[in-house]
């Protein structure tokens, strides 16, 4: 099996590679995927069985000031890989990773907004209807809509996963769950955003297995999009109070430090009945034990400090 994959560097990337090394050839794209000639030239070189694209900005916030970066990056390099594709003699079975951002405004999140509560707990699944409402979100949309149409047109099998916000970080803090942890260990005082928004969080770990069952069962998955959950909503301000009891934290949590988003979203939570019915696969990491798991990262970095 030969794999392409994109965005080795990344958070997930770099977990995914070692995995794709046990189960085939791997070629890692280095071209800028802006640059349609470069991106065609390596994907003719290494005429994948699988391309598995994570290569992306995730920075849900920063896409409010980089519009057009995010959306060139995001969808434009997505476009370029794919288009690549068709040259090949077969294509690819092609695996991208998207987001629950894409599910955006719904009503549950303006009744958060503008009640600090709310009437009934929602899971969004496969079904929802998506409105993105940030940049990052409307790019990433567009990708799954474009990749839905190279399935119709020429028949590219693929599968779509929403990922849900995922943790256990090492390397980078600018993320909520890492961001709060590394903040507390070094710091008296700790400066976040927004702390009434809902989010649900997935640990690498799972996030790992579930990539590893949709590279090798594709007779299985392909041609469907997924939502993974976990089904756990969790208000900001209830993680970080979490995370303070761990590590007894006695410092001060100031709130709203950070430049307001225009398109806030107070409720992400997503489902992961689907691909559970379908492989058995769900997610095994409690969030207090994968929270644990990452003060246990951080804390190892800190004090190497």
């Amino acid at each position: 099996m030969k794999i392409l994959l994109t965005g080795k560097s990344g958070f997930i990337g770099s977990h995914i590679f070692p995995f794709c090394k046990e189960v085939g050839s791997v070629d890692c794209l280095v071209s800028d995927l802006r640059d349609h000639k470069a991106v065609n030239q390596e994907i003719a070189l290494s005429n994948p069985d699988i391309v598995i694209h994570l290569a992306a900005r995730t920075e849900v916030e920063q896409s409010f000031y980089e519009q057009t970066t995010f959306s060139d990056i995001n969808y434009t390099a997505t476009v370029n890989l794919l288009e690549s594709c068709q040259s090949l003699k077969k294509m690819p079975y092609f695996v991208f990773a998207s987001t629950m951002e894409v599910y955006g405004w719904q009503p549950i999140s303006d009744e958060i907004k503008f009640t600090g509560t709310y009437s009934n707990s929602v899971a969004f699944d496969e079904n929802t209807i998506p409105n993105p409402n940030a940049p990052y979100a409307v790019a990433k949309y567009g990708c799954e809509k474009y990749i839905e149409y190279f399935g119709r047109t020429f028949g590219m099998p693929y599968t779509i996963i929403r990922q849900t916000n995922s943790y256990g970080r090492k390397d980078n803090d600018f993320f909520v769950t890492e961001q709060i942890i590394s903040q507390m260990l070094k710091n008296d005082e700790v400066n976040l955003g927004y702390s009434d928004p809902y989010r649900n969080f997935i640990f690498i770990d799972d996030l790992l297995e579930v990539w590893k069952i949709i590279i090798t069962n594709q007779s299985k998955v392909q041609g469907n999009l997924f939502t993974i959950g976990p089904d756990d909503p969790r208000k900001i301000q209830d993680c970080a109070n979490l995370i303070a009891n761990k590590l007894n934290y006695k410092g001060k949590i100031n709130w709203n430090t950070k430049p307001n988003r225009p398109g806030e979203i107070y409720w992400l939570n997503s489902s992961n009945k689907k691909i559970t019915d379908l492989t058995g696969w769900y997610p095994k990491t409690s969030y207090t034990n994968g929270i644990d798991k990452t003060i246990e990262i951080w804390n190892s970095l800190i004090n190497k400090i």
